[in-house]
């Protein structure tokens, strides 16, 4: 577990998501996410890589449905873990990349169809998750 990470010393505390093992261990044995999406479909990780890849072919639509699907399973993920809908989720924890990748995904491929309430709601979410967290998704 990472340091302990808040804005706002009177909210709730930060949520960790479990570490992905056998995810990462396929991933790092150069499995291919679409693969991967069917042996580990609650994965946010693997549907924000699907949506990555699919966004750079110029897919916009299946990126969209992939992050949008990665978000879904990672909110999931989330309040298994104990998030009651709001707080933060520290980028710097691993583990929570996934979902925060997964997010920025879906704000950016809304962007590209145009809509504009999905992407304010979407950079509204990820900033209040980890004001972070954007800046070191482009960055990388």
């Amino acid at each position: 577990m990472t340091e302990p990470f808040r804005t706002n010393l009177l909210g709730p505390e930060p949520t960790y998501l479990p570490e992905e093992t056998d995810v990462l261990a396929r991933l790092d044995a150069g499995d291919e996410a679409v693969d991967l999406a069917a042996k580990f479909p609650s994965s946010s990780l693997v549907w924000a890589i699907l949506a990555d890849e699919a966004y750079a072919e110029g897919r916009t639509v299946e990126s969209y449905a992939y992050a949008r699907v990665g978000y879904h399973r990672g909110l999931d993920s989330l309040r298994r873990a104990g998030w009651r809908g709001a707080g933060p989720i520290p980028w710097k924890h691993e583990p929570n990349r996934g979902f925060l990748r997964a997010l920025y995904a879906l704000g950016r491929a809304a962007g590209a169809i145009g809509e504009a309430e999905e992407v304010d709601r979407i950079g509204k979410f990820l900033a209040d998750s980890d004001p972070n967290a954007k800046a070191a998704i482009e960055g990388a």
